[in-house]
């Protein structure tokens, strides 16, 4: 069944992503019942994260099952079983929405996409240092960087930062709390030759970092914050239904007029309650911002909102 299943899936992506020249891309993600799994290609590499499930089965039992499931994604991909790198994801005790850290080996890969390169670790952490349902935004934001003074905001590895500056940003400023991903950001600016001096990189609170920048200052945002954190770093609780109106307010004051916001989350049940967002020129852009290998599978939201030219 997971054969029949993952070979038609495969095929058809596969044929996709040759069309468009896309070497990282999913091509299965919890399809079947019985196999709860996500798996993503990663040029002559794949990531299998599978599920946490109550599954009724003994370690050794469950160690077979994962054996043959591997296997059999070895031989429909025909990328060999030492190239597949497989982990579990598993939430953390209480409301985090963050993801256990695996044991450190530093098992990094450097993968291409739309001619830009990326470093990926698909066995240290849950997610791979790529969210490839992105994308297209990521080209939105390289089409119309060029000039712009740029943020990125919850930046995680500076994927958008690095696209901004193929777009030949004026000046590009990347921003996440974990001192590990702004690094991680840096070390992918860098790998793409983009060292100008008005590129930087800041470990921070983006709750509080918001507050200390003064009005107008950027034309383009990207903000891609986590559905929930309490990170012993913050100040407070991030809840992005809670939150998320005076976030986008915050991004607005700092814009220039004209200026736009790209706005994604991952909140299954998110509502954007526009009524109390500074701005009317809103857009919902999920749809045309979802890849072929995401569409119907992919659980988040996307919006572009653009500051008024004259007043609020």
């Amino acid at each position: 069944m997971f054969r029949n299943r993952l070979t038609k899936v495969f095929r058809h992506l596969s044929k996709q992503a040759r069309k468009q020249g896309i070497t990282c891309y999913r091509i299965y993600d919890h399809d079947l019942p019985e196999f709860p799994v996500c798996i993503e290609i990663y040029e002559q590499h794949i990531y299998v994260a599978e599920y946490k499930r109550n599954h009724n089965m003994d370690e050794a039992a469950h160690y077979r099952w994962m054996e043959q499931t591997t296997s059999i994604i070895s031989e429909v991909t025909g990328i060999p079983l030492e190239n597949i790198c497989t982990k579990l994801r598993q939430r953390k005790a209480g409301r985090q929405g963050q993801y256990q850290k695996t044991a450190a080996s530093g098992n990094e890969l450097t993968v291409q996409e739309n001619g830009l390169k990326f470093i990926v670790n698909l066995t240290d952490y849950l997610d791979t240092g790529l969210f490839l349902d992105h994308r297209i935004t990521r080209k939105m934001v390289m089409e119309q960087s060029e000039g712009k003074k740029v943020l990125n905001l919850f930046a995680y590895t500076g994927s958008f930062s690095v696209y901004a500056a193929a777009g030949k940003a004026a000046a590009i400023t990347t921003v996440d709390l974990s001192n590990t991903y702004t690094s991680w950001a840096e070390r992918n600016m860098q790998l793409n030759g983009f060292s100008d001096p008005a590129y930087t990189f800041v470990q921070a609170d983006v709750l509080q970092y918001l507050k200390t920048i003064a009005p107008g200052m950027y034309d383009l945002i990207i903000m891609d914050p986590p559905t929930f954190s309490n990170s012993k770093k913050m100040d407070g609780i991030l809840d992005i239904q809670r939150d998320h109106v005076s976030l986008i307010n915050d991004c607005l004051r700092i814009l220039a007029p004209g200026g736009s916001l790209y706005f994604s989350t991952n909140a299954r049940k998110f509502v954007l309650e526009s009524e109390k967002v500074h701005s009317r020129n809103i857009s919902n852009i999920t749809r045309a911002t979802t890849p072929f290998d995401f569409e119907g599978k992919l659980f988040r939201w996307c919006y572009k909102i653009t500051k008024p030219q004259t007043g609020g």
